[in-house]
């Protein structure tokens, strides 16, 4: 009995850490446990696009944690992320980049992606290591940046209840985010940056960063008007 238990509960486990990662149950089926929350339509938005799965047919697990794996897949997933045109000497490995990455993790290919596109995640990243809100909003916000050509702007710094507990590394990404209204306070006017990061929260940024590249897109080019000489 004790075996079969150990084997039922590391398979949930599997389960909500395969579910970023684009192979877990397809998005057919509405969550059933997000119903009452006010963020159920930017989390359904992002199921139908496929960029969040579900850890059972109608389960998302909102209020579960991420790690830093599942936090880096779902940042690939969302902004499309890829090294398609990065020719390599040889086949890139996981640890290349990252001592503690596992090679034949279900997110080696997405650490790979990653450390190829910009996001400067550290060499002593540990990908089992639960993800606070500060560290995602701060890759979540380098990757839309550097991936998207995001216009530079000159921004006013927010006064937050809590900002005396940001870490200074990641200031500039979270102010960044607070004023573009890609992050947002609690009503005590707080971020929570030190907090480890939920499923749903990660979700919402997610969501606002896609919005916010969507309504800021660089205009593309007008090619030249060709006609024949008079």
């Amino acid at each position: 009995m004790k075996i079969k238990r150990k084997f039922v509960m590391l398979s949930a486990i599997a389960l909500l850490a395969m579910s970023f990662a684009g192979q877990s149950f397809a998005a057919s089926t509405p969550f059933n446990d997000v119903n009452l929350s006010s963020v159920k339509d930017k989390i359904a938005s992002l199921q139908e696009r496929g960029i969040v799965k579900g850890v059972s047919t109608d389960e998302f697990k909102p209020d579960a944690t991420i790690t830093a794996a599942q936090g880096i897949q779902l940042i690939v997933n969302a902004l499309n992320l890829n090294i398609d045109n990065i020719k390599f000497f040889k086949a890139p490995l996981a640890t290349d980049y990252f001592a503690k990455a596992s090679n034949d993790a279900w997110y080696a290919d997405a650490l790979i992606i990653a450390a190829n596109n910009g996001l400067e995640l550290p060499a002593d990243l540990d990908p089992a290591k639960q993800w606070t809100k500060e560290e995602f909003i701060q890759y979540l916000m380098k990757a839309a940046e550097v991936t998207n050509n995001l216009p530079l702007i000159n921004i006013k710094p927010l006064k937050f209840a809590d900002e005396a507990d940001l870490d200074v590394q990641y200031q500039g990404a979270v102010q960044r985010a607070l004023v573009l209204k890609i992050a947002d306070l609690d009503a005590d006017g707080k971020l929570n940056p030190k907090e480890e990061i939920s499923r749903a929260d990660a979700a919402v940024l997610t969501y606002n960063v896609l919005e916010y590249i969507a309504a800021h897109q660089a205009p593309a080019p007008v090619e030249p008007e060709t006609g024949a000489a008079e």
